[in-house]
């Protein structure tokens, strides 16, 4: 999992929140809210196709990639959203 957090989510995130801060500037709470909703509702889902792709590469088990999005993909959005 952490070569994933390395070789993924690092630079994937990186330039997706530096995108982000580039359309929507400052810190006020309408911005910072909006932001998370973008994330929370685009950002999320995206970031967990890739995470269980990657897991599913990784472990050498490609066939489980689909069944795994299809069954874990709402569980692991709607945590990420209880979070915020």
């Amino acid at each position: 999992m952490a070569s994933f957090g390395f070789l993924v989510h690092g630079s994937t995130g990186h330039f997706f929140y530096q995108f982000l801060d580039g359309k929507i500037p400052g810190t006020d709470p309408m911005s910072v809210a909006l932001k998370v909703g973008i994330d929370q509702t685009l950002w999320a889902p995206v970031f967990m196709t890739m995470f269980f792709t990657y897991m599913g590469l990784f472990d050498m088990a490609p066939e489980t990639i689909i069944p795994t999005i299809k069954k874990l993909m709402f569980v692991a959005v709607s945590s990420s959203w209880k979070c915020w």
